[in-house]
């Protein structure tokens, strides 16, 4: 059994690696580090592709741009039908880096994925296709939202029930500021459910939250906990982005989301899309995280504020997460925010 992996030495990516492997299957990462070139030679993923490489005996890594459609078909011919699953990480996961080269950001983003669902449809089309997406094709949506301002965070009116458990999958994604990046990943969450429906397909987008863990390559244009456990270290400074800090984030650690999307393969279901997040079990706001990285490290956080948030940000965003977990209930969040915040902490002080 074969499990073709993007993005394969990024944060999920090397996640579900290691799981896939561990469950006894022949792993294919597919993953040419394009995040230095997106962010720089400190957000490299090589380090990690290193690490895959030198103690998994069965995984193979495969340095292909998604892109590169001739170079997709080669390797899933190679493969065929021993192909069981096809775990889609790899992105351009930048609002602010979309608006430098949107060419680039949707050619990834959208054009790849789409290679990469012919590409299964014509070898391995019983194959389940996981597709990690992300709230962000909800656009600003959310900020219309009745919210309140508490001491450390925005929070919905208590009078709201709706949102007691976050946001679901009913949002709408239409008349809405999505960035270039979440019209990108829109754009290829709707490819992922149309070859389900239409060619019926087993797809799945996740729309992931914050996802994080100690495998994350922070930098300042994406990955929040990884980049903030890293200038708590070092003492580098950190900006924080409008909204008085008080934007609210959940987060869900890397083993958490790969094993949903274990769940997921071993029961798969056609054109499905779930919000998936920290939920009301792992969440914090900016100035919540800086505490919390205080208290573990116990040293000063170094950070200063700017008045100008990110264009299409989220005041608040908490998933819904109910949806999948009436699907797959032996499936649960095991890592809580403090939980989370020590682990990626850690995972920063190993790689400084």
């Amino acid at each position: 059994m074969v499990a073709i992996v993007t993005g394969s030495a990024g944060l999920i990516g090397a996640e579900a690696v290691r799981l896939f492997a561990d469950k006894g299957m022949d792993v294919v990462g597919i993953d040419n580090d394009m995040r230095a070139y997106f962010f720089g030679a400190s957000a490299s993923t090589r380090w990690s592709q290193d690490q895959l490489q030198a103690s998994l005996p069965n995984y193979v890594h495969e340095s292909v741009d998604i892109r590169d459609v001739k170079a997709l078909r080669a390797l899933f011919g190679r493969y065929g039908t021993s192909i069981q699953i096809v775990l889609h990480t790899a992105a351009q996961p930048s609002h602010d880096w979309a608006a430098k080269e949107p060419l680039t950001d949707f050619s990834v983003n959208a054009v790849g994925t789409l290679n990469l669902l012919e590409l299964t449809r014509e070898f391995c089309p019983r194959a389940p296709f996981i597709f990690t997406s992300t709230n962000k094709v909800y656009g600003d949506t959310p900020n219309r939202l009745p919210l309140v301002e508490l001491p450390t965070r925005w929070e919905v009116l208590d009078d709201h029930s709706f949102y007691e458990r976050g946001i679901d999958e009913s949002m709408s994604i239409d008349n809405t500021l999505h960035s270039l990046f979440g019209a990108s990943k829109a754009s290829a969450d709707l490819l992922v459910q149309e070859y389900g429906r239409y060619f019926d397909m087993p797809t799945a987008c996740f729309r992931g939250g914050c996802l994080t863990g100690p495998g994350h390559s922070g930098a300042e244009l994406h990955g929040f906990l990884a980049y903030l456990a890293k200038c708590a270290l070092t003492g580098d400074q950190y900006t924080v982005f409008g909204y008085q800090g008080k934007q609210v984030r959940d987060n869900i650690h890397s083993a958490d989301l790969v094993n949903a999307f274990w769940h997921f393969f071993k029961n798969p279901r056609v054109a499905e899309i779930y919000n998936i997040g920290g939920g009301r079990r792992a969440n914090c706001s900016m100035l919540e995280a800086i505490s919390m990285a205080e208290q573990i490290t116990g040293k000063v956080f170094n950070w200063t504020y700017s008045e100008t948030n990110r264009v299409g940000d989220h005041m608040w965003w908490i998933s819904d997460i109910s949806k999948f977990e009436r699907h797959y209930p032996n499936w649960s969040i095991t890592h809580n925010m403090h939980q989370i915040m020590e682990a990626v902490i850690e995972g920063q002080s190993e790689r400084l």
